[in-house]
């Protein structure tokens, strides 16, 4: 039964308590290992653990008495994992899967290999190496590892701009000609049986490279839509994903589409699957490493989800003033983290706007936008 099953989660942030929330509804026993003792996921179950998820020994601790281990993150031991899998315990995403994701030029190289269009990009070692490449510039700097939320990527326009740069391991990507940035999630089982959620459109802060706000509908016509869909099943179908995972692309001005980055796991694009799908992006997970069958994919209602980013410190009572003003609203859906403080421009929470109508979502977020603006002011 369910409740005999023990779970484990490695990453204890947002996404790994959003994850617990779906957990309960199958009655199951779930820990969580993070190394931070007041990650969010620790206030909501018993059986947290501190421990490093990128630690080999940690993870073989965690994991060797559980049924099914899975991640909210993608910086975690995939040697553990396989230590882990030798053992008995189910791992979800495969350990393999993740070592393609982990490194940003071996993600590049893969989906090159098997056919789907990426961006052009050259593997630089250091910023010595880098040096030498400035006849690619203008170009997008990404960490090989560790990136995220906007973390370690960087714009480099001219060869003036090579001194802020990363002196590690980086892809040096062209610049696309971008109409539209799109996420889809696809969730795809141990049968290779796959669920495919409309496509978001992104929108991002520039100066962040954080993901501001997204919307559902994404307003693709009808063949671009299709053709996302398709890249995405394809993706998940080559990478052989069990589980969920968020296939971010370009749309360029000319009509091609890129595949950007992937994420195996629950993702922010996929927040809005709470409120406006019939089934979730982390019931969906919970499904999938339980083997029991997927749920619909099925979109019920237009939505716009917005990121709540960390104010500055003597802002914090404007902001929660702000939040206040806007859930009088109708179809204002908060998702608060629980986070403890933190620094300035960490997310810390979203809210998701659903609507019978598209632009009346959108509508809304307006407002809300400037109402949390004003509060950061």
């Amino acid at each position: 039964m369910l409740e005999n099953l023990k779970i484990g989660i490695l990453g204890g942030g947002q996404l790994g308590a959003m994850l617990l929330r779906y957990a309960i509804d199958f009655g199951l026993n779930v820990s969580v290992m993070d190394k931070d003792a007041s990650a969010p996921c620790s206030r909501h179950t018993s059986s947290f653990h501190i421990g490093d998820p990128m630690n080999f020994n940690d993870v073989v601790r965690f994991g060797k008495d559980l049924d099914i281990v899975t991640i909210e993150k993608e910086a975690v031991n995939t040697s553990a994992l396989k230590e882990l899998r030798d053992m008995g315990v189910k791992v979800y995403p495969s350990p393999e899967t993740l070592e393609i994701i982990q490194n940003k030029f071996v993600q590049k190289q893969f989906l090159m290999e098997h056919n789907i269009p990426v961006a052009m990009g050259w593997l630089v070692m250091d910023k010595a190496e880098l040096a030498t490449y400035t006849g690619k510039l203008p170009g997008i700097l990404k960490k090989c590892s560790n990136g995220y939320d906007g973390k370690g990527v960087l714009m480099l326009k001219t060869a003036e701009d090579l001194s802020k740069a990363f002196d590690e391991p980086c892809v040096l990507e062209q610049v696309v000609d971008i109409d539209q940035e799109i996420s889809v999630i696809v969730s795809r089982n141990e049968g290779g049986i796959i669920e495919c959620y409309d496509p978001v459109l992104m929108m991002f802060d520039k100066e962040r490279m954080l993901l501001d706000f997204q919307i559902c509908p994404a307003g693709l016509d009808e063949e671009t839509a299709i053709r996302v869909c398709s890249i995405a099943k394809k993706v998940a179908e080559v990478i052989d994903l069990t589980g969920i995972m968020a296939v971010e692309m370009f749309v360029a001005n000319n009509g091609k589409i890129y595949v950007n980055e992937l994420a195996p796991r629950p993702h922010n694009s996929g927040h809005h699957t709470i409120e406006a799908a019939k089934t979730s992006q982390f019931e969906q997970q919970i499904r999938v490493i339980l083997g029991l069958p997927m749920g619909s994919a099925q979109i019920l209602t237009p939505s716009v989800m917005m990121n709540i980013l960390e104010p500055a410190a003597h802002r914090k009572h404007a902001i929660m003033e702000a939040l206040k003003t806007i859930l009088c609203t109708n179809d204002i859906h908060l998702h608060w983290y629980g986070k403890a403080g933190g620094t300035e421009g960490r997310k810390m929470g979203h809210i998701t706007i659903t609507d019978k109508k598209r632009e009346e979502a959108i509508s809304k977020s307006i407002m809300i936008k400037h109402l949390l603006k004003e509060s950061h002011a």
